[in-house]
């Protein structure tokens, strides 16, 4: 399936349908440069539509099977365009209960979840508590993208083109500021052996963020979700605690 991005490129997703009885409906952003079909997307929705919960899982500009330039993304995009999957999963009858998101796509949900209509529960897999902890990942060509306005980056196997706008709305992002404004239950999931993005981020969005919320430490996990059985297990996680949120009549 696909439907627009908010700066007009089609995007690109599944939906894994849920299998038994269907106890509610959800959405999965996924990390950077990542994509649907990388372990933590493609593994967690899948486990969690046996449980279930149906997930759309989509790639962001310019990602996979979507259309676009990834450099004319930005935080800003993927967190509207965050929120028009929403709307497309409201249009075809199926509402978000559920946004999840994985690393900066965690970020990207945070940020999305107040203006998602009838949201029930949210939780972060491994996200940074500060947008802009991604220019770790390419701080090797940011002085000529700052320079020239953009420069080809070599990343996950592919080049890419990271432009001067994109680096500058990252840094723009306070999401600090939006932690607290979120008025949902909110589940935390991180591993403590974590080297992408340290456990300490997610004891700053715990710390920020209103009740209810938990925290849920994913041991022995990657960042990435690679190891065997370990997105399964965030995916278990995420469906018990979200369980009693999803019985709940919906916000309005």
């Amino acid at each position: 399936m696909r439907f627009p991005s908010v700066v007009g490129p089609q995007l690109a997703g599944v939906i894994d349908l849920p299998e038994g009885e269907i106890r509610g409906w959800g959405l999965f952003a996924h990390g950077f440069t990542l994509g649907k079909e990388s372990p933590a997307a493609s593994r967690v929705c899948k486990q969690l539509a046996r449980e279930g919960i149906g997930m759309l899982r989509f790639d962001n500009l310019g990602i996979g099977d979507s259309e676009g330039d990834w450099g004319d993304g930005s935080f800003t995009v993927k967190v509207q365009d965050t929120v028009r999957a929403a709307a497309f999963m409201a249009e075809r009858g199926t509402p978000v209960d559920l946004l999840v998101g994985h690393s900066w796509g965690g970020a990207a949900a945070i940020a999305a979840a107040r203006e998602i209509v009838g949201l029930r529960a949210l939780a972060t897999i491994a996200a940074p508590v500060d947008p802009s902890h991604v220019e770790l990942q390419y701080d090797s060509v940011l002085e000529k993208v700052l320079s020239d306005g953009a420069h080809e980056w070599f990343v996950g196997g592919r080049t890419l083109v990271l432009k001067r706008a994109f680096v500058e709305d990252v840094r723009r992002a306070h999401l600090r500021d939006r932690i607290g404004e979120v008025d949902l239950p909110l589940l935390v999931a991180h591993s403590p052996t974590d080297s992408t993005v340290d456990i300490s981020n997610a004891a700053e969005i715990f710390q920020e963020a209103r009740h209810p919320r938990s925290f849920i430490s994913l041991e022995g996990a990657d960042h990435l979700l690679t190891a065997r059985g370990q997105a399964q297990r965030a995916a278990h996680i995420i469906s018990a605690w979200a369980d009693q949120y999803l019985d709940e009549p919906r916000p309005r």
